[in-house]
């Protein structure tokens, strides 16, 4: 459990860098970042999955497609949806707006718990109620303060869940779902790099600039690859803990880039905050749960 612990917060530690890292690769603007992270990322994930034996994952899904035609007009949806998230993660610290998408992060567990509730009929405990309580307040005051909450965060807010209930809707999520998500990709991440007047013009000006880029892909690819280990190595109510990790650090870098909480705004991430820790408590009470009875996670009847 160590080493899935390690890796966890090894993937958070490297994907707050790649949000600091983006502010290092000036002249490009966020949509070139974007798609050299794609171009370089996705063959890395690639090779991943060839050694770790999940490559089968690929190709029983371009398998199934062909049972399954709704896939063919489901996996360009589902790479959109995520296509807008990996852009904006880029976007954003190059543009000054990390921390409404960091507060997008910290809202988007309790989207979850609201769409398990009314779309999978799952019973959210009191903790889980409180949360969202605390996040309605927070939303109340950034809606009375700032006119409403800033596109950035709802669109990691509402569109990570949106993701994540697509690709359970066509039973494809799996890392053969996400690579191929990543492959649908490719084309867009293509023209966002060649769509400016000179493509290459950046890196005469700025040589470095090309061991940036290559440094973006490992980074973003080592990230990838020690999340989905964590994954494997931990049980799941503590994974989804130390999934907290990222958003925290996503905020301690916007702040070291120069962003800064107004103070009509401390009302919000404070109760964003709390409605976090509470369910950071229920995660630890079903932990404790899960050592106490490790055959079910549940005490006998």
């Amino acid at each position: 459990m160590t080493k899935g612990i390690t890796l966890s917060v090894l993937a958070s530690v490297l994907f707050a860098f790649l949000y600091y890292y983006a502010s290092l690769m000036q002249p490009l603007n966020g949509e070139v970042v974007f798609g050299w992270r794609m171009l370089l990322t996705m063959p890395c994930v690639a090779l991943f999955l060839l050694y770790s034996g999940d490559w089968k994952l690929v190709t029983d899904l371009f398998a199934e497609a062909k049972a399954r035609p709704i896939l063919w007009f489901g996996l360009p949806l589902s790479a959109a949806l995520l296509g807008v998230q990996l852009w904006i993660f880029m976007w954003a610290p190059i543009n000054g707006r990390g921390l409404p998408v960091s507060l997008g992060y910290f809202m988007m567990p309790l989207v979850l718990v609201l769409i398990g509730r009314f779309f999978y009929q799952e019973r959210p405990t009191r903790l889980q109620w409180a949360a969202v309580a605390f996040a309605a307040v927070g939303v109340a005051n950034e809606v009375w303060h700032a006119g409403g909450v800033s596109w950035e965060t709802l669109v990691v807010a509402l569109g990570y869940p949106a993701y994540f209930v697509w690709r359970r809707q066509l039973k494809c999520d799996h890392l053969g779902g996400l690579w191929c998500d990543m492959l649908l990709m490719i084309p867009v991440a293509a023209w966002f790099v060649l769509s400016v007047d000179i493509p290459f013009a950046a890196f005469g000006e700025r040589p470095i600039l090309l061991l940036l880029v290559l440094g973006l892909g490992m980074v973003s690819a080592l990230a990838l690859v020690c999340y989905i280990l964590a994954s494997r190595q931990l049980p799941f109510s503590l994974f989804g803990l130390l999934s907290y990790v990222e958003p925290v650090l996503l905020v301690v870098v916007s702040l070291v880039l120069g962003e800064t909480i107004k103070a009509a705004e401390w009302p919000t991430y404070i109760a964003i905050w709390l409605a976090v820790g509470l369910l950071v408590l229920e995660g630890v009470k079903q932990l404790l749960t899960f050592k106490r009875y490790p055959f079910d996670g549940n005490p006998p009847s």
